[in-house]
């Protein structure tokens, strides 16, 4: 089948070899010219180590060409940009064209996950989410991994299933397009928390303390917005958390891991102009989220209260230890 990625990142990357493997045609779009050229004329992206773009896929600046004609339409773009760029897809967009959430977030401001966000611009019910422990740079190695994919609907389902899975790409089918969301963008913040433990020079038992009643208090979060409490021991749950948690290749997690090291402000700063750290805005808006809706979610509340109001960190050992 016909599939286009929006976006040009890192785990769109990574993606498109697996599409590519499974004998798709595959187009991707970037809205920077500069990324187009760097693509085409290297085959590598400074984004992605190791990386080699595959001579059959086409990118493009253009977004109308690059929806024609496609069946699959993979959103792996930052939260921050989904709405805009959602809101020029509507006007090319066919009823017969399904749409992959691969980004994970929430948007600044009015707290939507990204299936609402989408919803909110486009009338469609073919709308699913994939999410699970896996790196763009061992999808680009080819190891086997497995992540959860979430729809409404079946045909979503099925047809981000045939695009997507091989023998060494695992896809777990569910419903719980909400309860998917929540964990891939709260395990972001968790990893945070779990690197400050690292940086404090406390062993991986005491990372496996925080990850266990992290577990509980997202199951929670899942729950009282609407979801499937047991989506917590899923691919996208579990997987994800124990993964993200555990791993310096994990942006959230160094970045944790400096705020323990108590390092100094201007090397932290430092560090959050040149690195993305989705957790440090997820935390933002997964806060008010909780506010708002009056939901109790401790390990949410005493990140937070660290990373933004530079409380003590041994606040966070102290909560654990409770």
């Amino acid at each position: 089948m016909k599939v286009t990625i929006l976006g040009t990142g890192a785990y769109g990357l990574a993606l498109s070899k697996i599409l590519v493997e499974n004998k798709n045609e595959v187009v991707m779009w970037t809205t920077f010219e500069e990324e187009k050229k760097e693509l085409l004329e290297t085959k590598k992206s400074s984004k992605l180590k190791g990386f080699i773009l595959d001579d059959n896929i086409v990118i493009t600046t253009d977004l109308e060409e690059a929806l024609k004609t496609s069946k699959l339409i993979v959103i792996a773009i930052p939260t921050a940009f989904v709405t805009d760029v959602c809101k020029k897809l509507k006007k090319y967009i066919k009823s017969n064209q399904y749409i992959c959430i691969a980004s994970k977030g929430i948007e600044q401001g009015t707290c939507l996950f990204i299936h609402d966000m989408i919803k909110k611009q486009i009338k469609t019910r073919n709308i699913g989410a994939i999410s699970g422990p896996s790196f763009a740079i061992d999808l680009v190695k080819g190891v086997p991994v497995g992540l959860a994919v979430a729809s409404k609907s079946k045909r979503t389902l099925n047809i981000i299933r045939e695009a997507f899975v091989n023998d060494h790409f695992k896809l777990y089918p569910t419903n719980d397009i909400i309860g998917i969301e929540v964990c891939g963008a709260v395990k972001n913040i968790i990893a945070i928390a779990s690197g400050m433990i690292d940086g404090m020079g406390y062993p991986i038992s005491t990372q496996a303390l925080l990850i266990t009643q992290s577990l509980h208090d997202i199951k929670n979060l899942i729950y009282s917005l609407g979801g499937s409490d047991r989506t917590i021991l899923s691919f996208a749950g579990f997987g994800d958390i124990l993964l993200t948690c555990t791993s310096e290749k994990s942006r959230n997690y160094s970045f944790g891991k400096l705020i323990g090291s108590n390092v100094s402000k201007e090397e932290i700063d430092e560090y959050k102009n040149n690195v993305t750290v989705e957790g440090l805005y997820t935390l933002k808006s997964i806060y008010k989220l909780i506010k708002n809706k009056k939901i109790d979610i401790p390990t949410i509340n005493i990140i937070y209260d660290i990373v933004f109001k530079e409380e003590k960190i041994d606040k966070l050992i102290e909560y654990l230890m409770i």
